[in-house]
């Protein structure tokens, strides 16, 4: 399901070293964009991410993470895109609270939310994800995307950063109580990635959706489950939540209003390029007469866009056989 990011990372490399000499020569400073955890109801915090490609200027501090605090300790969801993105997390709970991480549940398994597991894991904290990571976990792409990480994320990614298993592997429904605080974890999957979870917390009516949904920005699609996404969109809004921490992006308080970029997003692709499989239309020739006018002015777009029309293109020639 990955094999795209490590095209998608090779693509990209010079345009990352390209931001990295603009953003130096701005004056960006070593210790990257600013993290400031923001307070999400009572009892959670959220830190909020770039719109931008992983760099070394940014640390990969390009998805958001977040956190929730009870009385026997601290939950975290998702784990940034290196070690010293998730030391500087810790921080910020350390800010709130003097209470441990005890769990970070990990909503799926791409390297802007999981790179960061190892300095969780050093804390002692118990790491939860869907069971379907496994396959990746174990892949020849995941140790290709880490090396190609060392390389263009140096020196924040490096040869002591390292996938981090779950001490907790779930295929199901489950809900998790700590202090007293229950967390509903439900898979979502195969959406985004085969892995998807989302995160509720029923008592302040909060929901971490991870990459399902994407705000003020293209998402990244790579070969997604489109088909399967668009529907676990709608079972999101079944959490009926006040709030919600997107994967990417600002908090959206219109459950429904602030999904419709990602959805209209993933349905004008399948819409699109699925004409033009069933059309036998060269992807070439479908790409440049695709109208994108009403998508190309978000962030990303000319570094994402392309790439996920091509993968929907062969996405739905396979789902027409």
């Amino acid at each position: 399901m990955r094999t795209c990011a490590m095209d998608a990372a090779r693509r990209v490399a010079r345009l990352m070293a390209a931001a990295l000499a603009l953003s130096l020569a701005s004056g960006a400073r070593a210790e990257g964009p600013a993290m400031v955890a923001q307070q999400v109801s009572p009892s959670a915090w959220y830190v909020e991410g770039v719109s931008a490609l992983g760099s070394p200027a940014n640390q990969n501090f390009i998805s958001n993470a977040a956190f929730v605090v009870t009385p026997a300790g601290v939950v975290v969801i998702d784990a940034l895109g290196s070690p010293a993105l998730a030391e500087r997390l810790l921080a910020e709970i350390r800010k709130v609270t003097p209470r441990p991480v005890t769990h970070v549940i990990v909503t799926h398994y791409h390297a802007d939310h999981i790179y960061g597991l190892q300095a969780f894991k050093a804390q002692g904290a118990r790491i939860i994800a869907h069971g379907a990571a496994r396959e990746y976990m174990n892949s020849e792409t995941a140790r290709l995307r880490l090396e190609v990480s060392r390389q263009e994320l140096a020196p924040w990614v490096n040869d002591d950063t390292h996938l981090v298993e779950a001490d907790e592997w779930i295929d199901g429904e489950q809900n998790l109580t700590v202090g007293g605080v229950q967390f509903q974890i439900k898979p979502v999957g195969p959406s985004h990635t085969p892995e998807d979870l989302a995160v509720y917390l029923p008592s302040e009516k909060v929901l971490f959706a991870g990459d399902l949904v994407f705000r003020s920005r293209i998402p990244y699609v790579g070969q997604a489950d489109s088909r399967h996404w668009i529907a676990a969109l709608e079972r999101l809004l079944a959490f009926d939540a006040a709030v919600i921490v997107p994967g990417h992006g600002p908090l959206s308080h219109e459950a429904r209003k602030d999904m419709q970029l990602t959805r209209d997003y993933l349905v004008y692709l399948r819409e699109s390029m699925g004409k033009a499989a069933q059309n036998l239309e060269p992807f070439e020739d479908a790409y440049k007469n695709t109208d994108w006018s009403q998508f190309e002015h978000l962030p990303l777009f000319r570094v994402a866009n392309r790439m996920n029309a091509y993968n929907t293109y062969l996405l739905l020639e396979q789902e027409a056989r």
